[in-house]
């Protein structure tokens, strides 16, 4: 038995400390347990990442006691959290704190406790469970009934399925037929949903195709250490052509190899479509793992995966961690999706995760998604990832017809900018007589995006934020969507005293109103951040709008994706424009895959659907693809332009953000660091001067930005993670780097 324990304390130092093992508990002690160390003249807990018969260091201290009965991380999960550290440049520390969910790193947590009522093994018990029940009341008899044909049971949900009080189940337990304990009960994320089973679908050729690859990939991955085969898979099909049915059938190839799955989804809002999905085909062995769920059934569902008790698990970005045993294969829809990047440290890519932890386990992982990442596209194309195209919907459904809506003439004719266009209006009134549904799309929540001084163009900014307050009409506030402040509006201008004000651009709170005075016999429900902060209030929406209780949707990209609602045959984009003209190279491709993705929200079922975007700049690339569904032309025409400034994916790009109250100390460290960066990397690493970055102030603090891109991200991370623990920064002063940034903002 090793005498030392490599630990990695829960304290940001991003080093491994070494430990003796005391005889009294090394029997316990193994890779991934917790345990209680002394850490200078305090008690703290840490994680065994290794173990070792020597240790360079002497006058060791012993670890004090094992924290968890079981190890809380495996060998792949810890191989996962080393890489993550050096290639996210992120202390070790935070790496495991993202990798397990916080009611798992609470020490005091612990299952639910209810009383459980279970069957005896004496003879009364015996001789009643041969039919002899003399002496027994009706109550009880019932109740005995119950529990020999159902089995043990709690006693809650026993007397609640009779309609009785406890006391014939207590009369029972006097008898010694009976016995009454506390037990722990897994708390259920569904609730009493009830989900109808359902069975697998034909498949079209190149579904059938995709499915048979997908499948020799599963069963050829198992040798961890072989890496002369492909483990990855792009399937880029079309939005309703049946990729998720190939994910369904693989799975269900998995599980009968005694293998698990994970699927990732990149919204909450998608998971409880997808996880009906799942469980209608599985049953009780799908978990569920994201950010909606209480502590308690986080807890549950985790510890339920790691006991092997669910072989499949639905969940978003933080769901790659989970520790299924003997994992053979991983499925990440919609892998374009930039919400599978966290945006605190560690700054991951869940998708880019999802890969490598593949590596790690030897199992086949499949990208899915109608509008891919170009990264991804190029590793297809290159040959890095096997590429499976589904070019049609499935049952031959034909795409729906897009038409653009140039707002611009609409302006000319009617000498103001509207909400919606004549044609938009025509096309909701139509939907409402035929009884079909309409989905209309705008990015930005709120009323309006600021409120304006008519007389002196004073506009209402956040004190704390380089941004314009958003109105909000329902409580006639103005919210910064930074920082998160709210401030009443104001009687009058603070610039100049005049009473009038003037709301500017344009919410889904806006399009409501406007919708709901134009339509007013319509069911109407908008679903954007505001609306769906209370939990489950994404199932009562989407739940309402499958079963035709409301006629519109108006809603922000929470509904722009992965949403399977076949009586929706009209989807308008309210303003296509709001995305094309953020100062981040990406703009456009962010622009051509929303509307792709929203756009593919209609014509889901038997009737034919049509999509109706209005936009400023009609003529513009990414808007004239998503028109055509061009994928093709459009990455072509976008990686030229990528390629010619070395703009990922010819490249990796790591943003340095310096932040601060004081701006001239943010500056001073940014050139500093910036100096320190150009003596230390070595050829082939571009480094662009610190700049403001484009919100050059949030929550009160200034920022400031360097770029690094090359083609190796190694060669700058490694160098630059020397450099950041070395640096010393001013009072006040915050380093973050996000490597393979997906956000210039």
């Amino acid at each position: 038995m090793p005498r030392i324990a490599k630990v990695v304390a829960g304290l940001s130092l991003d080093r491994e400390f070494d430990y003796l093992i005391p005889e009294t508990v090394e029997d316990n002690i193994t890779l991934g347990s917790r345990v209680l160390i002394p850490f200078g003249r305090t008690r703290t807990t840490g994680y065994v990442v290794g173990l070792a018969n020597e240790s360079e260091r002497e006058n060791l201290k012993s670890i004090l006691s094992v924290d968890s009965p079981e190890p809380l991380l495996t060998e792949t999960i810890l191989s996962l959290v080393r890489w993550m550290s050096e290639y996210y440049c992120a202390p070790i520390e935070q790496v495991l704190k993202s990798v397990l969910p916080s009611p798992v790193r609470r020490s005091g947590m612990q299952y639910k406790q209810r009383l459980f009522v279970s069957i005896c093994e004496t003879p009364a018990a015996a001789e009643a469970g041969s039919g002899h029940l003399a002496g027994l009341s009706p109550k009880q008899c019932a109740t005995w009934d119950l529990l020999t044909g159902r089995g043990n049971m709690f006693l809650q949900e026993l007397i609640g399925e009779l309609g009785i009080t406890a006391a014939p189940v207590r009369a029972l337990e006097k008898k010694g037929l009976v016995k009454i304990g506390d037990a722990p009960q897994m708390r259920n994320p569904l609730g009493k949903r009830n989900i109808l089973p359902t069975q697998p679908h034909v498949l079209s050729s190149e579904q059938d195709d995709a499915l048979k690859t997908l499948i020799r990939m599963c069963d050829t991955t198992q040798d961890v250490d072989d890496n002369s085969h492909q483990r990855v898979m792009l399937i880029h099909g079309v939005t309703g052509s049946g990729k998720t049915e190939i994910y369904l059938q693989a799975i269900s190839h998995v599980l009968a190899a005694g293998r698990s799955a994970i699927v990732l989804v990149p919204e909450i809002s998608l998971t409880p479509q997808t996880i009906e999905r799942f469980v209608s085909r599985f049953g009780k062995n799908v978990a569920i793992l994201h950010s909606r769920l209480s502590d308690g059934e986080r807890y549950d569902e985790w510890h339920r995966i790691r006991q092997g008790k669910a072989s499949i698990v639905v969940g978003a970005r933080s769901a790659v961690f989970a520790p299924l045993p003997n994992l053979g294969l991983i499925v990440v829809d919609e892998e374009h999706e930039p919400s599978y990047k966290q945006g605190e440290a560690p700054r991951y890519n869940a998708r880019d995760v999802a890969v490598m932890r593949s590596r790690f386990d030897g199992c086949a992982i499949a990208l899915g998604s109608a509008t891919p990442s170009l990264e991804s596209w190029v590793n297809a194309t290159r040959g890095k990832y096997v590429l499976r195209s589904l070019t049609h919907r499935v049952d031959n459904r034909q795409m729906p017809a897009i038409r653009i809506v140039d707002m611009r003439a609409e302006v000319q004719a009617s000498g103001r900018i509207g909400i919606l266009s004549k044609e938009l209006m025509a096309g909701i009134q139509e939907r409402l007589g035929s009884a079909e549904q309409t989905i209309l799309f705008l990015n930005r929540r709120g009323f309006s995006s600021s409120l304006l001084c008519t007389k002196c163009g004073h506009r209402s900014d956040c004190d704390f934020c380089s941004v314009a307050r958003t109105y909000h009409r329902q409580d006639h506030s103005l919210r910064c969507h930074i920082c998160g402040r709210v401030h009443p509006v104001p009687l009058r201008c603070p610039a100049c005293g005049d009473p009038q004000f003037k709301f500017a651009g344009v919410g889904t709170q806006r399009v409501e109103r406007v919708v709901r005075k134009c339509f007013p016999q319509a069911r109407i429900q908008r679903m954007d951040a505001d609306v769906t902060s209370k939990k489950d209030s994404y199932e009562r929406i989407l739940g309402d709008f499958r079963s035709g209780r409301i006629d519109i949707l108006i809603g922000t990209q929470m509904i722009a994706k992965g949403l399977h609602f076949p009586n929706v045959t009209l989807v308008g984009v309210i303003y296509a424009d709001l995305s094309l003209h953020i100062p981040d190279f990406r703009a456009g491709e962010r622009t051509f895959q929303l509307l792709a993705q929203v756009s593919g929200r209609a014509g889901r079922g038997e009737m034919p659907g049509e999509v109706i975007i209005q936009t400023f700049t009609p003529h513009h690339p990414a808007v004239q693809a998503a028109r055509r569904n061009d994928f093709i032309g459009f990455s072509d025409q976008e990686m030229e332009f990528r390629r010619e400034l070395k703009y990922p994916p010819f490249s990796h790009m790591i943003c340095v953000t310096f932040s601060g109250v004081a701006e001239e100390k943010v500056v001073f460290s940014a050139n500093m660091f910036s100096k320190e960066l150009a003596a230390s990397m070595g050829r082939g690493v571009l480094i662009s001067p610190p700049t403001p970055a484009p919100i050059a102030r949030a929550k009160g603090r200034y920022r400031y930005q360097i770029f690094l891109r090359s083609g190796s991200t190694l060669k700058m991370v490694r160098p630059l993670k020397t450099i950041v623990r070395q640096t010393k920064l001013p009072p006040g002063i915050q380093c973050s780097v996000d490597v393979d940034v997906l956000s210039l903002l």
